[in-house]
């Protein structure tokens, strides 16, 4: 297994890097490839996938990313690609954030994440990537509070998707998330 790799960018291409290491090329898929620019020497941590019909590396420009990646990965129906394209739209301390404060709302705003996806998340990974365990459904009563009220759908979520508060009750988020929409 390929722990890591440190070598220079040769190209860029849609979601891969290609690091020279000792003038062997490696493609690497990575969750933002415009932090990489041609020639710039980068130090990448990596988890090789192999499947039965292909095989690629991951790249990752921290062990936090790295271990986010690995833990949701072990989710069930996330694959590698689905997850790092996930990854490519937030940070792993927002990812750990939305799972701490049971973020549904959040989580579901990740490109390939939908509302069952996002519960599992949740559900599984709380208390090993937060150290507690939560109830995932706060902001859904939120969302169905806020609704009652008269606000829209998608001013409602979007609110939400700001508001990563640590083992907030119900009554908490939407004091924060009032506070937002009346503005």
């Amino acid at each position: 297994m390929i722990y890591s790799l440190k070598g220079k960018v040769l190209l860029t291409d849609g979601d891969t890097v290609v690091i020279d290491v000792h003038d062997v090329g490696y493609q690497v898929l990575v969750s933002h490839v415009n932090d990489y620019e041609i020639g710039q020497e980068v130090f990448l941590y990596t988890y090789n996938v192999v499947r039965e019909d292909e095989q690629y590396l991951v790249g990752f420009s921290s062990l936090d990313e790295k271990n986010v990646f690995l833990a949701l990965i072990r989710v069930k129906g996330l694959g590698p690609r689905t997850v790092i394209n996930a990854l490519s739209a937030t940070t792993p301390n927002d990812v750990k954030n939305a799972i701490a404060s049971n973020n549904v709302v959040y989580l579901k705003k990740l490109p390939g994440i939908g509302a069952k996806a996002a519960s599992q998340i949740i559900l599984d990974l709380k208390g090993e990537l937060t150290g507690t365990k939560g109830d995932p459904t706060v902001y859904d009563e939120v969302y169905d509070a806020l609704k009652e009220l008269g606000f829209k759908g998608a001013a409602i979520e979007r609110v939400l998707a700001t508001i990563n508060e640590k083992d907030a009750k119900p009554e908490d988020v939407l004091r924060l998330a009032l506070a937002k929409l009346r503005k």
